[in-house]
């Protein structure tokens, strides 16, 4: 049995560092929580909005400084141990030990595992070529950043939300873009074709040109520099000129430590609705868990703040002693040119879409339908409307069509009117 040194155990440590390890923290403080709390960081930074990076970060219109969570002095008021740079190789279940990537060893009483997850990359010949991307951390943006130029030509693997905001923000700073989809439109796995139309048009609109039905072969060399990316080889044998490339096809969730551990692994790590993995003793939150959702009647696993935030919260209850399971509806947005999506809900096994317009300039609202029941919404420069459409999703209220559809009926009496369904 391995000796633990003094200030070399925790009463609570949280493996990972984002909106789900910080919140957790401090959510224990604000639950009166008094025991010791170690918040360990495989990055530099201090805790900091992810969001932002395919957007206003990459962009330049944001700063380090402007991404954090929480100032340094935060965490020192709430006594929370933030350790940068300690990336945990091992857990340890029966003595309760975590080893360290330095050699160290730290103990926990409590473990809170918000490992995240990582971009999905290709295994194609040429995917180690230079000038090849992917956009997770700061230090992804960092490396972008000296290649992304007016009058590049960009080409971006995957047509999902971070393909579309890397496209918008690459087009109003010049580059030249292409996108390269597997499936026939874009957002096909999160969204109807009424939205994926829209956003097509969009930015089709601005310049984006589309490579559906299409999948990837491989990477090839620069003629002029054979370490460097040239071209994009498509199925079929088409190649894509590319003085870039961005692979943004989906995130793999960071279960190897879990997995190694022996804990019960799915979509991610299982974990019950209080996010109790199958170690009494440890929890896992965010990105990287499978859990059940009530309000979709099965097991999910989510990549969303609202949802690491939310899980945060729950983790907190269960180690103060007041557990409150999961019972949220989740919700998600993007940021494309001057349109906000803001979206409600999960859309699978909805049977037919309804649309709405807004009040708002190009503003319109999509809601996905189960007989008279709304699953899920898509609302486009629709705040006002979105409210009220999260309200409508969470509590199934049973709504007439026809007034749905009618934008000159005010959404709030739909909800004032409405019956819950069973």
């Amino acid at each position: 049995m391995i000796e633990i040194a003094a200030g070399h155990k925790a009463d609570v440590v949280i493996v990972g560092a984002s909106h789900a390890g910080s919140e957790a923290a401090f959510r224990l403080r604000q639950g009166g929580f008094a025991g010791s709390i170690a918040l360990l960081s495989a990055e530099p930074y201090l805790p900091y909005h992810r969001p932002p990076l395919s957007k206003s970060f990459l962009a330049g219109d944001a700063t380090l400084e402007s991404l954090l969570l929480r100032s340094p002095t935060a965490y020192e008021k709430a006594d929370i141990d933030w350790r940068p740079r300690h990336l945990v190789t091992a857990i340890d279940r029966v003595d309760q030990l975590l080893a360290l990537a330095d050699g160290n060893h730290l103990g926990y009483g409590k473990l809170i595992l918000a490992t995240g997850g990582r971009p999905r990359l290709l295994p194609l010949p040429g995917a180690d070529l230079g000038g090849i991307y992917a956009m997770r951390d700061i230090a992804d943006i960092e490396r972008l950043r000296p290649d992304f130029l007016p009058n590049k030509r960009l080409v971006i693997v995957g047509a999902g939300y971070i393909g579309l905001e890397v496209a918008a923000v690459a087009i109003k700073s010049g580059l030249t873009v292409q996108i390269v989809e597997f499936a026939p439109r874009v957002l096909a796995r999160v969204a109807g074709p009424e939205l994926s139309a829209f956003y097509e048009r969009v930015h089709s609109d601005a310049g984006v040109q589309f490579c559906f039905n299409t999948g990837v072969e491989g990477f090839v060399p620069a003629e002029h520099d054979g370490s460097r990316v040239g071209a994009v080889r498509c199925t079929g044998g088409a190649e894509l000129p590319a003085d870039l490339v961005l692979v943004a096809a989906g995130l793999v969730p960071n279960i190897e430590l879990a997995q190694a551990a022996g804990l019960e692994i799915g979509n991610g790590i299982v974990v019950d609705e209080n996010c109790r993995t199958s170690d009494a003793d440890i929890l896992a939150i965010g990105d990287v868990a499978e859990f059940p959702l009530p309000y979709a009647g099965r097991r999910v696993r989510l990549e969303s703040v609202p949802n690491a935030m939310e899980q945060a919260r729950v983790a907190a209850g269960v180690i103060n002693g007041v557990p409150a399971p999961y019972d949220a509806v989740p919700w998600f947005w993007s940021d494309q040119y001057d349109r906000k999506l803001q979206s409600v809900g999960l859309i699978q096994g909805y049977d037919y879409a309804l649309q709405r317009q807004a009040r708002t300039p190009e503003g319109f609202i999509v809601f996905y339908m189960k007989d008279e029941i709304i699953l899920a919404a898509d609302c486009v420069n629709s705040m006002r409307e979105f409210n009220v459409a999260k309200k409508l999703v969470a509590e199934r209220i049973v709504v007439d069509k026809a007034a749905l559809t009618n934008p000159n009926i005010d959404l709030k009496t739909l909800v004032a009117a409405g019956i819950a369904a069973v």
